[in-house]
């Protein structure tokens, strides 16, 4: 029996006035890799957002390895190791390689952050080459690799990774979802938020698909992509 680690259930939420998500429901379980999709403004970062705390459901419940995270503040859902790669990167410009991973560890995995580094620079050798450099001078892939060795640094036990591929080369976004590939080959449960449809189902366990801030389908990949009709209307392929 799989062992759920994130679970959203009925989940109502949006923006002031604006409803966005209508009664969604998601789950990852232990191990796996689950891939989000949907169009421009289907509801997926509304929906990692508020499971995150960082935008407040109106109703529906997020359970956290079994505990109701629905009401929790946003460092602690970190500190639960529920940790967000966002999209944009976000990082800090100004600041160095380095300040940017130290950071990454500030509420969780404090006293193994050396440990942490070490990985996350053998995972990332182009940033150990970097780590005096400010991050805002880094190219765009360079970039997008400090803000998940960012999220690697809380030594997370679920990693929400937004639209990651977003804005890099075609090689780059190779790169990028190899490297998905091989944290999760080591033993990490990832939320992937994603455009990129093709390869998103490569490497998934299960899919769900958003339209309009309801889920219109769930199920593995293969389901998926044998049905004609799902693929015309929600991948657009």
């Amino acid at each position: 029996m799989p062992e759920t680690l994130l679970s959203v259930q009925g989940l109502h939420s949006g923006y002031g006035e604006v409803q966005v998500l209508h009664g969604v429901s998601v789950e990852v379980n232990r191990g796996e890799i689950v891939a989000l999709l949907g169009a421009n403004g289907a509801g997926k970062s509304t929906l990692i957002n508020t499971a995150c705390r960082l935008v407040s459901g109106t109703s529906g419940t997020v359970r956290f390895d079994g505990r109701d995270v629905s009401r929790a503040r946003p460092q602690d859902i970190v500190g639960a190791g529920l940790i967000q790669v966002p999209e944009g990167r976000r990082i800090f410009p100004n600041l160095t390689v380095l300040e940017n991973l130290e950071l990454g560890a500030c509420r969780r995995a404090t006293r193994q952050l050396k440990a942490n580094l070490e990985w996350v620079l053998d995972t990332f050798p182009r940033l150990r080459e970097r780590l005096g450099q400010r991050a805002g001078t880094m190219s765009g892939g360079e970039q997008q690799m400090l803000a998940i060795g960012r999220g690697l640094m809380g030594d997370p036990r679920l990693l929400i990774l937004d639209e990651p591929s977003l804005g890099l080369s075609p090689l780059m976004v190779e790169e990028m979802f190899g490297l998905v590939r091989r944290l999760h080959k080591e033993g990490l449960s990832i939320l992937l938020v994603e455009q990129n449809v093709a390869l998103s189902l490569e490497i998934a366990s299960r899919a769900y698909v958003l339209e309009n801030g309801e889920v219109r389908f769930s199920g593995t990949p293969g389901t998926l992509l044998a049905a004609p009709e799902l693929r015309a209307a929600y991948l657009g392929v």
